[in-house]
């Protein structure tokens, strides 16, 4: 396994008619995921000036332990359950500098 961190920036654009489903959705992620292990943050934030945007910032110990993140069942759930009701999604691999 790499020892080297992972930060993730996930970018969730929801439907405006769409928002507040996709943002309980998003809540419904976070204990599960703080949980496991790897996990170092996992922080949920909302715009202030576009309340359809979402942000995640995350912090894993390594990349191998964030992909057995995303392979869990309650991500496959979301994903299911929000079909349809985001109209962007960009993910963001990235590694700390300085």
């Amino acid at each position: 396994m790499s020892n080297q961190k992972l930060t993730i920036v996930a970018r969730i654009l929801a439907k405006p008619e769409k928002r507040e489903f996709v943002k309980e959705e998003l809540l419904k992620l976070i204990d599960v995921t703080r949980a496991e292990k790897g996990c170092v943050n996992y922080d949920l934030h909302q715009d202030n000036e576009n309340e359809n945007l979402f942000l995640f910032y995350e912090n894993w110990e390594n990349r191998e332990l964030w992909q057995i993140h995303m392979g869990n069942k309650y991500l496959a759930q979301y994903l299911k359950a929000t079909e349809g009701a985001v109209d962007e999604f960009i993910l963001h691999e990235m590694t700390h500098i300085a």
